[in-house]
């Protein structure tokens, strides 16, 4: 779990990766150096996995959302074989290992439903392992975030100054 410091350091990176260390210990009523330790040690620990930037799939050319639904081989060795193979797909933005009947869920990002039809008929469906593929095409996105919902902090201690 994290304390009020943490927490707030999570929040407002997850709103704006960007904001300087300075603007985050203001807030805080702490020290920047404070500050930038702690969010080394979130780094280190793997809480923080990593920055980058929201870019608009349409304004890229990628469009078109799917969900695909995969069932594949049963066999451990087979399963990783498999993740693995679909991960290295670069059309696909998410791969989940679900429980079901299905094995796999992968959130894809292409232009158009042609491309979707190659994706599918080429590069996912002839994978070793692959049984079965159902597919799901995106309408409208209402809401899309990469951001985790935090649970509120455990202590109390709100910096220096109890603020």
């Amino acid at each position: 779990m994290f304390d009020h410091v943490d927490h707030t350091i999570l929040s407002t990176l997850q709103r704006d990766a960007r904001i300087a260390n300075a603007e985050i210990a203001r807030q805080l009523d702490m020290a920047p150096s404070a500050i930038l330790e702690r969010i080394r040690k979130l780094e280190q620990r793997g809480v923080i996995r990593g920055y980058e930037a929201r870019v608009d799939p349409r304004a890229a050319g990628v469009g078109l959302t799917a969900f695909v639904f995969v069932r594949g081989s049963f066999s451990a060795p087979g399963a990783a074989a498999l993740g693995e193979a679909l991960s290295a797909v670069p059309e696909v933005a998410e791969l989940h290992q679900v429980a079901g009947e299905d094995c796999w869920l992968l959130k894809v990002r292409v232009e158009d439903t042609d491309a979707l039809a190659r994706l599918l008929n080429e590069g996912i469906k002839p994978l070793p392992g692959v049984e079965a593929t159902r597919t799901t095409i995106v309408l409208a996105t209402r809401k899309e975030t990469g951001t985790v919902a935090l649970r509120a902090a455990a202590s109390g201690g709100h910096g220096r100054n109890g603020r």
